[in-house]
């Protein structure tokens, strides 16, 4: 269930942000988060857009590409560390099974076994704690970048809602597509959040100015197929791993 939720991190963190923080704040360079983080990542997102004529779209999308592909070592070492959690689950269950009248037993089995096949349950949070900083100077360069707001990209004006409500429309979407995909490892409870977080990025997305949903939908496409190449094809397979040893042992 842990390893589930910390998928959500990420998400939830971009909702408490989008409500709570100033979408107005000037950069302060003088500010050791602005001047490392937030600075750097505004100043690169001038760059490519004066590199593409002035397109602070694709300007957005390149840096949200580049970020990601930075944190995408992050990513693998967090599936990982899951892939290795969810392989001993079985031989976890029997130990609470076994000492089921004893936690405190149950929980030094547990570390034994952890132990012994090299797990550490720790292990996917650090990714995520590191990934989340660097996607929060992202969001802040956006948001608080100077330039943005004057440009328009396609339909919409960058510093302005999207009067058609497309860019929400596109970011609930993509929000739930990339939750579908990971729906065969949730539990019950967990699916239900798949219909919570695109209404609330739907309602995030119609208050706040265009360059914000933009890069929402530009991160969740990325989500998108990241998850198809790293779990998409192994949950299947994942999944009627789950199946085998109950049906072996009943042949046993």
């Amino acid at each position: 269930m842990t390893r589930r939720l910390l998928k959500y991190m990420p998400l939830t963190a971009l909702l408490l942000l989008a409500g709570c923080s100033p979408a107005n704040a000037q950069l302060d360079r003088t500010k050791f988060w602005d001047k490392y983080f937030v600075g750097p990542l505004s100043d690169t997102l001038d760059w490519f857009a004066d590199l593409m004529g002035g397109s602070y779209g694709l300007s957005i999308l390149v840096v949200t590409i580049i970020i990601r592909l930075i944190i995408l070592p992050l990513t693998l070492k967090q599936y990982k560390s899951s892939k290795r959690m969810q392989e001993v689950q079985p031989e976890l269950k029997k130990l609470q099974a076994k000492y089921k009248d004893d936690p405190k037993k149950v929980q030094e089995e547990t570390m034994k076994l952890f132990q012994k096949e090299g797990v550490n349950p720790l292990a996917g949070c650090f990714p995520i704690l590191v990934q989340m900083p660097i996607l929060i100077a992202l969001y802040n360069a956006i948001m608080r970048n100077p330039e943005i707001g004057s440009h328009s990209f396609l339909w919409m004006q960058l510093g302005q809602k999207d009067p058609y409500y497309i860019l929400p429309i596109l970011a609930a979407l993509t929000t739930y597509l990339q939750q579908k995909m990971m729906s065969s490892q949730m539990t019950p409870q967990m699916q239900s959040l798949m219909f919570i977080f695109p209404v609330l990025i739907f309602v995030m997305a119609m208050n706040f100015a265009s360059a914000l949903p933009l890069y929402w939908v530009y991160s969740n496409l990325f989500t998108v197929v990241q998850t198809y190449f790293i779990y998409g094809k192994p949950s299947k397979g994942a999944n009627s791993a789950e199946l085998k040893p109950s049906s072996g042992g009943s042949k046993k």
